[in-house]
């Protein structure tokens, strides 16, 4: 039998709402604080070094995922060398010691068991100046990393041509066009020609090494939408001396001066309020 004080019953009236002396205050409770964004890569303590010279220093900070973060700061302050650290390319260079860590969505990249080929494929990177395989057509530049992991039918090779192709925001400018020289496009269709052939494997981060320097500002323009857009999917990283292309693009920017990182933080702060008087006069074109 239901009873007859359970105030779900509908019969029963509804509960008046507790009395208050008057002038009483109402407790509103604070609404809590935004979770931090997941990290995609963690640093703690990254140096590196190639032979006697100390490129980079210590440097520890939380790459966000699904966000776009920018590197800033002057010529040879450690930028692109922090960059290459991410995906082990300094594995390829016989006098680089790299000292610290890197973790990847909480695995360590420099761990002694993990080959330096499948962090590539996770943590893919697109340089400053496009390097599309000349001798290959477009269709074979976008799927040449798919075959080179084994990857060998015809129908996954053609539905991943056109879904990086599309993503790259360039396929209906070359769907009639496949099998034609890759060189024989654009620069700034070279440049999403080689950011397709990276996302064609699917990585979980895309880093981006000044990847509009060498382009006119309309073709920069569609690689600025293109980053907007990947971050819906990628974590992406940008090296930029631009800081007007930061501040468009970029959810967070990092700061780097001779080889250290001077402030890390959301890009409206950096650029509108940084907390060190280096950012603002490197912001402000004081410096740099």
């Amino acid at each position: 039998m239901q009873n007859n004080l359970d105030e779900t019953n509908p019969k029963l009236p509804a509960r008046p709402p507790p009395k208050r002396a008057p002038g009483a205050q109402v407790a509103i409770a604070a609404a809590p604080a935004p979770a931090p964004p997941a990290a995609a890569l963690a640093i703690r303590d990254l140096s590196v070094s190639f032979g006697a010279n100390r490129a980079l220093t210590q440097v520890s900070l939380d790459i966000p995922d699904r966000a776009v973060t920018a590197i800033i700061g002057p010529s040879g302050c450690g930028k692109s060398t922090f960059l290459r650290a991410l995906n082990r390319m300094h594995d390829l260079v016989p006098s680089a010691r790299v000292e610290g860590q890197v973790r990847l969505f909480g695995s360590d990249i420099y761990g002694p068991d993990v080959e330096p080929a499948v962090i590539r494929r996770r943590v893919g990177m697109v340089f400053q100046k496009a390097n599309p395989f000349p001798t290959m057509s477009v269709a074979d530049n976008v799927t040449a990393g798919l075959r080179l992991n084994g990857v060998r039918d015809r129908a996954v090779l053609a539905e991943r041509l056109r879904q990086s192709l599309v993503m790259a925001i360039l396929w209906d400018e070359v769907k009639d066009r496949l099998d034609a020289p890759a060189v024989s496009l654009s620069g700034g269709q070279q440049q999403r020609l080689c950011i397709a052939r990276a996302l064609a494997v699917q990585p979980e981060v895309l880093l981006m090494d000044e990847p509009a320097s060498a382009l006119d500002p309309s073709a920069t323009a569609r690689i600025e939408d293109l980053i907007l857009e990947l971050k819906e999917s990628f974590t992406l990283v940008i090296v930029t001396h631009n800081m007007q292309q930061a501040a468009r693009v970029s959810d967070y920017t990092a700061f780097f001066n001779m080889g250290q990182l001077v402030e890390y933080g959301p890009t409206l702060k950096i650029f509108t309020n940084p907390a060190k008087q280096q950012t603002e006069d490197y912001v402000t074109g004081r410096f740099g």
